[in-house]
């Protein structure tokens, strides 16, 4: 699948820098064109003379490559390429990435790259966990990147957490995914995603919600737009931004989210609802600060309107509808309860007892539940859930 595929490498400062050699190698063993641009740093952890050996091209570092005015177009390289890797990807560079500082020939050829460009981050696994680290990344899948996720280690608290560099042949595979021919499979389809959170105001300042962190439903809508597919995202309050080509309609109660999504079920081939909606709102919100003048305070809640429910019960002939499932016990009964009620074609099926995914993650673990069929997956990045979600919906579009 990469044969004849040309590949601009970037390579920086990191001591995963040597798995490079390897990327190499796996590359152009599958008929890859290899060509490498280095940071200043990089050259620090491995000779420009190994990668050219290897490559059999002249390593890019410098602007200038002689005092006689020859320069190295960054500019041609991006018109050049099918695809950029950055391996190692260290998190000076995802700052500068982010941000588009402009100080080295990596940044410069990264931002003139007109073909699709995949991260594979290396750091200390608290640098990666740290907030900044989070956000520039977050930055970086908003602007269409691919992130390759790094693997699991130990962070310093001693919880579990991610930081170093995937392996070399992981790397190459997310490649041949990428290449693998699905870019144009959702093409003319209109695929409608809810996703994130609700907030359910208890007054101005206080609200009713949920831990979601919309993750999921992001890299849903990102792996339909990749296809081609023209999509809608509903999407709760959340921290996250989505590729330019998704249209976005953000809300912030339930009722918000009813409103839009039926509204646009109309109009869609397909929807996958993915938002944790709430189930219950306040049933009478202040319009004041509440205070605290005794040491009780009552609520009563009152159900939301029933978003899957309601499009469940408009699909029309043809249309796909897929729903989600998040339980705590007795899970596949729950769920296939709720596939027949919400007249859905297939719901995903996630557990609080799989530690490390659903709320707050970068990973899940799922089943995909027909009416006939349970098909088991193993922990994923939400990124790989995505394809296999997708994967799922293209047989019956």
């Amino acid at each position: 699948m990469l044969k004849g595929k040309k590949i601009v490498l970037g390579i920086t400062g990191s001591i995963a820098a040597y798995k490079a050699c390897l990327i190499i190698r796996g590359l152009i063993k599958q008929g890859a064109e290899v060509q490498t641009v280095i940071t200043p740093a990089g050259k620090e952890f491995i000779t420009p003379i190994t990668l050219s050996a290897l490559t059999h091209k002249p390593v890019i570092s410098e602007f200038f490559s002689q005092r006689d005015g020859t320069w190295n177009s960054h500019v041609d390289l991006g018109l050049w390429a099918d695809a950029m890797l950055i391996a190692p990807c260290t998190a000076s560079t995802i700052g500068k990435m982010a941000n588009g500082i402009a100080d080295n020939m990596l940044i410069t050829t990264y931002l003139s790259m007109k073909a699709p460009v995949f991260v594979a981050p290396a750091m200390d696994l608290d640098m990666y966990a740290h907030p900044s680290t989070q956000k520039n990344l977050d930055k970086l899948r908003s602007y269409g990147n691919i992130i390759i996720e790094p693997q699991s280690g130990f962070l310093a608290s001693g919880l579990e957490g991610k930081g170093r560099m995937d392996e070399p042949e992981n790397i190459i595979k997310a490649l041949e995914l990428y290449f693998y021919d699905k870019k144009d499979e959702l093409k003319g389809k209109h695929i409608m995603i809810t996703a994130g959170p609700t907030y359910e105001k208890i007054d101005p300042v206080r609200f009713i919600g949920n831990y979601s962190s919309g993750k999921m439903g992001f890299a849903i809508a990102e792996e339909c737009a990749r296809r081609g597919a023209d999509v809608t995202l509903v999407s709760g309050p959340v921290s996250l931004s989505c590729s330019k080509q998704i249209r976005r309609i953000n809300v912030e109660s339930c009722q918000d989210m009813y409103n839009a999504a039926t509204s646009e079920f109309d109009k869609c081939d397909a929807a996958i609802l993915c938002a944790a909606v709430a189930d219950f709102k306040p049933e009478n919100a202040a319009d004041r600060k509440i205070k605290r003048e005794k040491d009780d305070l009552v609520i009563r809640l009152s159900p939301t309107q029933d978003i899957a429910e309601e499009v469940g019960r408009r699909k029309r002939q043809g249309q796909i509808l897929v729903g989600f499932a998040l339980e705590t016990d007795n899970e596949d009964a729950n769920a296939k309860s709720k596939l027949v009620k919400k007249n859905l074609d297939f719901i995903v099926l996630n557990s609080t007892r799989n530690e490390g995914t659903t709320f707050r993650t970068d990973d899940n673990q799922i089943k995909i539940i027909t009416g006939t069929d349970v098909k088991e997956y193993g922990k994923k990045s939400k990124h790989d859930v995505a394809c296999d979600i997708i994967d799922e919906l293209s047989k019956l579009l």
